[in-house]
């Protein structure tokens, strides 16, 4: 690499300068970490980092007149590393650089991305011989489960954090204008530059990648079953093609619940059809101030329906393009089903707003 590419390591260190102290060292976190194994530490903690960490890269991103960012990664086979659509979506050609925790340098090129889900693949040629690709598990995690998310918060590189999963499926807005759905959320400390990193449980699988943090002790990662099921379409077509049904629902509590002939407070009410999608003529939508006028799904294929987070994440991570699924709806006070056929999402219209601030 060339002479520029350790000034450029020592500015992103900087990043972190509001929050630094005097006399921390600048060595290596090879060197800082004891990794010949022979410190004397007994910590769960210790024995993950080491075995997983060489997996781990520091994503640096040079965009359009030099503005670019940078975030974290980690390595899934001999060429590729996974990381966040929105830490690699301003990058120009060529604009990607890796360093691993070896200190190597390594230039990336973007395999595929997903604003839908925030991932993005890169492809790495001569992958450092340390790196080797890390577990992503098909399960999602249990709650209370200890988790340790590592990265690069503000560009400090090779870190790690501890803490619990605190919940599942939840739904996340996106950098598209769509929800992501069934995201884990973690009290591990996330910060920025932490994106795209790895959550891993203490035998060093992959449970989930981070995406965004929140404050106050909440972080979210995308659902280790959602990242298993968009990675493979990256890595093979460059692109990953989400169901779609093309409504806009709402969560029934008590008062709709009583309007529509509901014993209990349960399902979504469909507040909006989108025209020419797949639920149209399908679905009936409420009109605004009259919740019985609508449709409400309270099952999908049999599955319960009892919130949105449900809905979206039965279709994420159940369903594909094409797929018909059975719907049963309170429509006038009767239930019944009726069946959509499930298209292809569309590109979003909406204005992109970012995840977090990785820039």
């Amino acid at each position: 690499m060339s002479s520029e590419q350790p000034t450029r390591r020592r500015a992103l260190r900087m990043i972190g300068a509001t929050v630094a102290v005097g006399g921390l060292g600048a060595g290596s976190s090879a060197a800082q970490n004891g990794e010949d194994g022979d410190d004397g530490v007994d910590s769960p903690y210790t024995a993950v980092y080491r075995d997983t960490i060489d997996s781990v890269v520091l994503v640096t991103v040079a965009g359009p007149r030099g503005r670019g960012g940078l975030g974290s990664g980690f390595v899934i086979d001999e060429q590729h590393v996974v990381t966040n659509d929105h830490v690699v979506s301003s990058a120009t050609d060529d604009g990607v650089e890796l360093q691993f925790n070896t200190e190597e340098w390594r230039t990336a090129s973007i395999v595929g991305t997903d604003p839908y889900s925030d991932l993005a693949v890169l492809r790495v040629e001569n992958m450092p011989d340390a790196a080797s690709g890390l577990s992503i598990v098909d399960r999602e995690p249990a709650i209370g489960q200890e988790v340790l998310a590592l990265g690069n918060p503000f560009g400090l590189d090779a870190s790690i954090s501890q803490g619990i999963v605190s919940g599942v499926d939840r739904v996340l807005p996106s950098p598209s204008g769509f929800s992501i759905p069934a995201a884990i959320q973690t009290d591990a400390p996330v910060n920025p530059g932490n994106s795209g990193g790895p959550l891993v449980n203490l035998e060093g699988e992959v449970f989930g990648v981070v995406f965004a943090g929140a404050g106050q002790a909440i972080g979210f990662a995308i659902s280790p079953r959602l990242a298993n099921r968009v990675l493979p379409a990256l890595i093979e077509d460059g692109t990953y093609e989400h169901p779609y049904m093309g409504v806009a629902v709402q969560p029934v509590g008590p008062e709709i619940a009583d309007a529509v002939g509901l014993e209990d407070a349960t399902g979504v009410l469909v507040v909006e059809v989108v025209p020419d999608a797949p639920a149209a003529d399908v679905l009936e939508p409420a009109t605004p101030g009259q919740p019985s006028s609508g449709d409400v799904i309270v099952a999908i294929d049999g599955q319960q329906v009892q919130n949105q987070a449900q809905l979206l994440s039965y279709l994420a991570l159940e369903t594909a393009p094409g797929d018909t699924v059975d719907l049963t709806v309170v429509r006038s006070g009767d239930e019944q089903s009726v069946e959509v056929t499930l298209d292809s999402r569309p590109e979003s219209q909406l204005p992109q707003t970012p995840i977090g601030p990785e820039r």
